[in-house]
């Protein structure tokens, strides 16, 4: 019990690691484009490359997790995520910058596979479902990590120096990874004996597409985090700025607060389909929530007094995705299941690079103001951004009622 506990743990701060990649440019956003003069454009570039190199290695890194197995496809990218972070801590310029985000992405992009397949190897199946809420809710503390505590890291030392801190923090648990996860012989013989070639997982992946009722799953996959991922790990920080004057420690409380708010719904939803006796329901439910969140920011003036309520309800209801995903793994046949999840993945980091690097463009169309070295967009910019988003998660909607729901009959 003692190991199976130090086990959790080790793999769950290694994907807080990559919670806090996800989110750190939000608080640091307007620093950065400061110090490298970046518009809304290119500070969207900075942010969702991270989300495009993660997404574009997850079918490869699948195939590898079966064949060499998830400690080693950890250890490796793990590594790549240290060096990049080196390279953003001491880059010199907007490419360099970019560049280290690539490279990050592509570090971060086993700290989720890889702990679910050791977990589905290690732990009895009955067990996978808790194991999964507990890693995806407890990693984001690292999302914590990314507000108030980054803030007050950033006014102390640098966010420069706070970025060689987390590298530190990513080598140590990496080193944590090399000594308390051990693969079983069994395990290791199972993965030689299904090693699938090229051709085999590329056919796998094109039946899981044509699974019945995946593309509607997909679209919201692909719109719901997507959209939340836009907010709290790149515009949300501008915003308040910006629009309300906030400092980086104000500002940085706040988004704590949001980022507190979401795992308490990750959680709270994580069990809902359970409650509703519906994977569809629960989904349903929030998609319309978050419109009603966005449309709200979009089409009036939030008081700066109803901010952190605001914040911490739009937290809550885009906590959701753990239901749309056990929605798209009940859709999947046994033998598909982890190429249905890597597509799901994909769709949820590949949706963030979209949506950040969509509403990037849509900022760069209002006229800015040079303020003190910053560059000011007119809170309008920002209502506007609210609004596509919320036109795209009820699009995804009115595609997503028609979906089947295998949850029933089943409970």
């Amino acid at each position: 019990m003692r190991g199976a506990a130090a086990l959790i743990a080790t793999l769950v701060a290694v994907y807080i690691v990559s919670q806090f990649f996800r989110n750190s440019i939000n608080v640091i956003g307007p620093d950065l484009a400061r110090e490298f003069d970046l518009d809304a454009r290119a500070l969207s570039h900075v942010a969702s490359l991270f989300f495009l190199s993660f997404a574009l290695v997850q079918i490869p890194l699948g195939m590898a997790i079966d064949r060499y197995g998830p400690k080693i496809c950890l250890i490796v990218p793990g590594l790549i995520a240290v060096a990049g972070t080196l390279m953003f801590a001491y880059a010199r310029n907007y490419t360099e910058l970019v560049a280290a985000r690539l490279v990050i992405g592509v570090g971060c992009s086993s700290f989720l596979m890889a702990p679910l397949a050791i977990y589905a190897e290690r732990f009895a199946p009955a067990r996978f479902g808790s194991l999964v809420g507990l890693q995806v809710g407890a990693g984001n503390i690292g999302a914590l990590l990314a507000t108030a505590p980054l803030a007050m890291g950033a006014a102390a030392i640098g966010w420069r120096g706070s970025f060689l801190v987390v590298a530190v923090v990513a080598a140590l648990s990496l080193a944590l990874v090399w000594l308390l996860v051990h693969e079983s012989e069994q395990g290791r013989a199972a993965r030689v004996a299904k090693a699938e070639s090229l051709p085999q997982l590329l056919h796998g992946v094109r039946e899981a597409i044509l699974t019945p009722s995946f593309g509607p799953v997909f679209a919201m996959q692909m719109t719901a985090y997507p959209a939340f991922g836009a907010i709290v790990g790149l515009w949300s920080g501008p915003w308040l700025a910006q629009t309300y004057g906030m400092e980086l420690e104000q500002r940085g409380h706040v988004l704590f607060m949001m980022a507190l708010a979401q795992i308490a719904g990750l959680f709270a939803w994580g069990a809902a389909d359970q409650f509703f006796k519906s994977y569809k329901w629960p989904c349903m439910i929030g998609g319309v929530l978050c419109v009603l969140v966005l449309a709200g920011a979009a089409a009036f003036h939030i008081p700066v007094g109803w901010l952190l309520p605001y914040l911490i309800v739009m937290g809550l209801v885009f906590g959701f995705s753990p239901a749309l995903t056990a929605h798209g793994k009940a859709l999947f046949p046994g033998h598909l299941i982890g190429r249905g999840l890597s597509l799901m993945n994909i769709g949820a980091m590949g949706g963030v690079f979209f949506q950040q690097w969509l509403t990037g463009q849509v900022m760069a169309l209002f006229e800015s103001r040079i303020v003190d070295g910053a560059r000011i967009y007119p809170p309008e910019a920002y209502r506007t951004v609210f609004a596509i988003l919320a036109v795209e998660i009820a699009l995804a909607i009115i595609l997503y009622a028609r979906t089947r729901d295998p949850y029933r009959g089943k409970t």
